[in-house]
C-alpha cells in the first residue's frame, strides 16, 4: 500500500506475458510459452509439432497436385505417346487437305509426336508466299516443288510418299457422245472394254488424239452424233481444268496435251512451246473463269452443275467412294486419258521437322494406310491400293492398263506454257 495526497493507491507487479503469438502464412496462429518458461508441457510441445508437420505436408500436397495437372497437359498434347509435341505449319495443294484434316491422321500424327497446321495454295503459287515460319510445303507435282527446294532453301531433297494420275470425270450422256464420234471408249460395268460403250458405263478412255483434233476444230457438242436428244449438251466441247499459273492440275494437263500435240515430243525449249501455244490457248481460253484447285470444279461436279467433262485427280474418285459417309456418284463416268500425267504428291523440307514429318508420311504403315483410304497410291506398294480399291473396279483401273505417262517439261517451260495458253 502507498498513501500520498490522492490517497492510498494499491500498486501491483506488472502482469508477464502468458504466451507468445506465432503467426502462419495461412492466418493461423499458436500459443508458445515465452522462452524463460521452463515448465512446457509434453501435450503442449506435440501440438507445436503437429502444426508445423500438418503446414509442411499441405505445402507438399498442393506441390503435387500441381506437377501432376503440368503431366496431364503434356499428355494430352503428345496424343499419350509419352514423345514431346512438335507442332508443325505447312502450305499444301487443296487435294490433300481432307487427308490432314482427317481425325484419324491427326490421331496418328499426335502417336508419333506431331501435330500439323496447314494452309492450303495453289501448287505454282506456293514460291510466291512469304514462307519463312513455315517447315514445309506440299505441291502436288515435282516441277513446283523443284522450284521451291531452289527458292526457299529446302532442308535435303523433296520427299514424294505418294501419287496420282489425271483422269477426266464426265456424266454418261456426254461420255457416251464421245464414245460414239470416236473421241473415248468405254468400258461396260463388269465387261472387258470391247465396243464403242454401254449406258451401263462406268469407266472408260479418253482418246487425247482425236479429242485435241475436236479441239482444234472447235468442235461443238451439236456437231456429235447422238448430243442432240440432250439439252444439257452444248457450245463447244472442252474439259475443264484448273488456272495453269497456279495449279498443279492444270499446268499438267498442258504438259500432257503439248507433248500428244507435238508428236509425242516433250518441250524441251522455247520453239517447242510455241508450236503447240495456239492449241494450248484454245484449251484453256474457252473454259473462261477458272478456279485456282481441283476441288471446287470437282464438288460442282458431283453436285450436279458446271461442265460435263472435268480433269480431277484420281485420288479425289478413289476417296469419294471409299469415303464412310459415301456420296451417291450418281451417273459417273471415269475417263482415264490414254495420254496423262501422274502427279507425285512431293513434299519440300523447309526445317528439319518438315523433313521428319515428310519421312513419317514415307514410310509409317498407319499414315501410308490413311493416304490410301483418301484415294492416293503410295509410292512403291500397289499392292495398298489395290486392295482398297478392290470393291470400285468398276471406276478405278487399279494397273492405269493401257495408259501411257507423257514426260513433263521443266518448271521453267512449264510455267511459260501457261502463261503463253492463259495469254
Amino acid at each position: 500500500m502507498r498513501t500520498g495526497r490522492h490517497g492510498t493507491r494499491r500498486l501491483h507487479a506488472p502482469l508477464r506475458p502468458r504466451c507468445r503469438s506465432v503467426a502462419f502464412w495461412d492466418g493461423s496462429f499458436i500459443c508458445r510459452p515465452p522462452d524463460s518458461a521452463r515448465n512446457v508441457g509434453f501435450r503442449e510441445h506435440a501440438a507445436w509439432v503437429r502444426r508445423i508437420v500438418g503446414i509442411v505436408l499441405a505445402v507438399f500436397l498442393i506441390a503435387g497436385v500441381a506437377a501432376a495437372v503440368a503431366l496431364g497437359r503434356d499428355s494430352k498434347a503428345d496424343g499419350g505417346s509419352g514423345t514431346a509435341a512438335k507442332t508443325v505449319r505447312g502450305v499444301i495443294g487443296s487435294e490433300k487437305a481432307e487427308f490432314f484434316a482427317d481425325p484419324d491422321t491427326v490421331k496418328a500424327l499426335a502417336a508419333k509426336g506431331f501435330t500439323v497446321r496447314t494452309e492450303t495454295s495453289g501448287s505454282w503459287a506456293m514460291d510466291r508466299l512469304p514462307l519463312k515460319g513455315y517447315d514445309f510445303a506440299f505441291p502436288g507435282s515435282k516441277a513446283p516443288a523443284d522450284e521451291l527446294s531452289r527458292s526457299a532453301e529446302a532442308r535435303g531433297g523433296p520427299l514424294r510418299p505418294f501419287y496420282s494420275p489425271l483422269v477426266v470425270v464426265a456424266h454418261r450422256n456426254a461420255a457416251e457422245v464421245l464414245a460414239a464420234n470416236g473421241l473415248a471408249r468405254l468400258r461396260a460395268e463388269g465387261g472387258d472394254g470391247a465396243g464403242g460403250g454401254s449406258k451401263w458405263a462406268t469407266q472408260g478412255t479418253l482418246l487425247m488424239g482425236p479429242y485435241l483434233a475436236a479441239a482444234e476444230d472447235d468442235r461443238t457438242w451439236q456437231q456429235l452424233k447422238g448430243a442432240s436428244g440432250h439439252a444439257e449438251l452444248s457450245g463447244t466441247v472442252f474439259i475443264t481444268s484448273t488456272d495453269p499459273v497456279t495449279s498443279n492440275s492444270g499446268a499438267l494437263y498442258l504438259a500432257a496435251a503439248s507433248y500428244v500435240a507435238d508428236g509425242g515430243r516433250v518441250a524441251t525449249d522455247a520453239r517447242a512451246v510455241e508450236r503447240t501455244a495456239p492449241l494450248m490457248r484454245k484449251l484453256v481460253q474457252v473454259q473462261g473463269a477458272q478456279q485456282t484447285s481441283s476441288d471446287a470444279p470437282f464438288r460442282d461436279f458431283i453436285s450436279g452443275v458446271g461442265n460435263p467433262l472435268v480433269l480431277v485427280y484420281e485420288s479425289q474418285v478413289a476417296s469419294l467412294l471409299m469415303s464412310s459417309q459415301r456420296q451417291e456418284v450418281g451417273d459417273l463416268v471415269v475417263l482415264y486419258p490414254d495420254t496423262t500425267v501422274s502427279s507425285d504428291h512431293t513434299l519440300v523440307p523447309l526445317t528439319d521437322h518438315g523433313r521428319e514429318l515428310g519421312e513419317l508420311l514415307s514410310t509409317d504403315p498407319v499414315l501410308r494406310k490413311l493416304a490410301v483410304r483418301h484415294g492416293f497410291r503410295p509410292q512403291g506398294a500397289a499392292a495398298e491400293f489395290t486392295a482398297a480399291t478392290a470393291g470400285h473396279t468398276a471406276y478405278i483401273d487399279q494397273r492405269l492398263t493401257g495408259v501411257r505417262q507423257a514426260p513433263v517439261p521443266t518448271a521453267e517451260l512449264l510455267r511459260s506454257m501457261a502463261r503463253q495458253a492463259r495469254g
